[in-house]
Formats: C-alpha cells, structure tokens, sequence
C-alpha cells in the first residue's frame, strides 16, 4: 500500500512540474488547443486556454491582458486576441510568476511591455522549487520590465487599472487586478473557483496568508462585481465567500487535529466532511490540501 501512495504521490509531482512550467515536449506543438473567450462586462474579456485564466480589456489605445498562459497556447491567443481588436497587447500584467500564467512572456515579450510585483521579476530570473523540483529561470525577454513593491495603476482604453499586491498567499508576488469602471476583478491564483488551491510554500505561499486576502477582498470587492479566477469559471462575490468558507474551515479542521497531536497520515485518514469533496475533486485532491494545510501551519 505504502509503495502504491508512493507511486501515486510521484504521480502528483510529475503532472504539477508540467502544470507549474511546461515547454513544448509536454504539451506537443499545441494544435489541439482551444482558446475560449467570453465577455465579462464592458470591454473586459475572460480567455481560456490550457493555464490559468486569461484577463484582456479591449479599446481605443489597443489591449491589454493579465497573464499569457503556457508558450505552447502563444499562437492560439494571439489568435483569439486578434478577433477582439489586436494580435499584440500593449501591456502585460503577471499575477505570479507559475509558467501556466507567464510562459507566454517569452513570445510576447518582444512586442510588450510586461508589468509585476518584483517578486515576480526575481523569481523569473531565478531557479525555484515545486514539489522538490529545479525550475529554471525564463527566457531574459520574459521578464517584468516594470515592477511594483505595493501597487500599480494603469490608465488604459477608458479604465484605472489597478493592479495591488496581496503577500504570502498562493506565492509571494501575487497581484489582484481591479477593473473599478467595469467592475471586474482578476484573482490570479488567490482564487481557485469552486476548488481547493495550491498553496506553493516553497515561493513563500501561506494558507493563512491567502485566507487573509481572501477575506480582505471580500470586504473590499462590490457585491455585484463579476470575478475572475485563477482557475475556474468567472464567478461572483458569492462564489468567492463559499471558497473562503472553504478553506478556513478545512484549515481549522486540519489545525484542531494537529492540536491533538495527530499525525499527517492520521489526519489524512480521518480526511474531510463530505460537503468539500466537491473541493477535492480539481487538480488539488483532498489529501494534497490536508498535507499543504499542515505544512503550512508547521511552519509557524
């Protein structure tokens, strides 16, 4: 049994290092892939490739777009880019530094200009850990050329942009970017819909951290705000109160157990109540959020 959790474990390692920061050998020459875009509200777009979630506004001085998605998916973007106006954005804004949302830097970065947190800009400049695994720095005109400590805004195709700082939560430079004039907000990682997140704790990621955003946002974003997630379907404010309750439930579950001096394995045995198994079902199963919660904790 121990050599099969083993197996399945590797497994895990194995799809999240492809998931994390691909290149063409994993994911072929990308003819099968599909890039979805639906209107959100105004002239904002959400578009879905293979990565995370892709934000685009559209207008007058051209476009611009929050994350770019793997370089296989470059092509296909430009593709679905270019049906709502323009095949090159202007400007580019990295939530994070997962090669699911800045892979894309790499193609598009001849042509724009590319916008994050600097601890984005450092981590793509460096060798980073997932899961026990190198990965190694992006391509030179893949990196931010304009980086922020604390907050940006950007003034474009009618709209403040504005792109804020949210620490220590899915990693250390995550960023969520508010649409005020079409009341739209982008997650980033912060916000897996429906699904419990990958916290990386070895980017400087926290759950408690993102607990702590997440509810901050919530008394922050309007009702009637549509939402953009990392991963997932658009979404409402409604839907990010159930992730939140998600996940400081499970959390405190997590922590009451290790409170009583269970094992990991012990935890994991007795798992979570039923009504999260909905939660466990994405790319994070339910034993990965219970071993995430508990090294998270550990940590302190």
């Amino acid at each position: 049994m121990k050599k099969l959790i083993t197996l399945l474990l590797m497994l895990a390692i194995t799809s999240f290092s492809a998931f994390a920061h691909s290149d063409h050998d994993h994911y072929g020459d990308g003819q099968d892939i599909t890039v979805k875009t639906t209107k959100v509200s105004g002239n904002v777009y959400m578009l879905q490739g293979r990565g995370g979630n892709i934000g685009a506004i559209v207008g007058p001085q051209g476009i611009l777009i929050i994350d770019d998605d793997y370089k296989v998916v470059s092509q296909k973007l430009k593709d679905a880019l270019k049906e709502l106006g323009s095949a090159t954005p202007k400007f580019i804004i990295n939530t994070h530094w997962h090669g699911d949302h800045t892979e894309g830097n790499e193609i598009f970065g001849t042509d724009s200009i590319i916008i994050s947190h600097d601890n984005v800009r450092k981590r793509l400049m460096q060798t980073n850990t997932i899961f026990g695994q190198a990965v190694p720095p992006s391509a030179a005109i893949g990196w931010p050329m304009l980086t922020y400590a604390d907050s940006i805004t950007i003034h474009f195709d009618g709209e403040d942009i504005r792109a804020e700082h949210y620490p220590n939560g899915h990693t250390d430079g995550d960023s969520v970017i508010f649409f005020p004039k079409a009341n739209v907000v982008h997650m980033g990682d912060d916000f897996f819909a429906g699904r419990f997140p990958f916290v990386d704790l070895d980017s400087g990621g926290s759950v408690q951290g993102m607990i702590n955003n997440v509810t901050a946002l919530i008394a922050k974003i309007p009702a009637d705000a549509k939402i953009i997630p990392g991963h997932g379907p658009l979404s409402t404010l409604d839907d990010l109160k159930a992730y939140r309750q998600a996940l400081a439930e499970t959390a405190k579950i997590v922590q009451d157990e290790m409170k009583k001096k269970k094992t990991l394995d012990e935890i994991k045995k007795a798992g979570l109540p039923d009504k999260y198994k909905e939660f466990g079902s994405g790319f994070i199963k339910t034993d990965a959020w219970i071993e995430t919660v508990y090294k998270s904790y550990s940590k302190k």
